[in-house]
């Protein structure tokens, strides 16, 4: 467990040891995933690639899970006039 300060502006800064740890010292443009879990935060590495990098039937896939999760949204939500 490390202790962080926090800044005015809300950052944080990893120290090099947890850097390295997570593999971010080798990174270009290091990222990391930050998720509210529990009244806490959880933060994992994180990548960003390219659309054009994805496969095709990965985003079709995203797309049709979207689609289908936005027509179980809309057929549950009652109707306001």
């Amino acid at each position: 467990m490390t202790t962080l300060a926090l800044s005015k502006r809300g950052s944080v800064t990893l120290p090099p040891n947890l850097r390295r740890k997570l593999g971010l010292d080798k990174l270009r443009n290091p990222m990391v995933l930050v998720e509210e879990r529990d009244g806490g935060l959880f933060l994992q590495p994180a990548v960003a690639l390219p659309v054009r990098d994805l496969p095709k039937s990965r985003i079709k896939a995203w797309i049709a899970r979207d689609e289908a999760e936005m027509k179980a949204f809309q057929a549950a939500k009652p109707e306001t006039k």
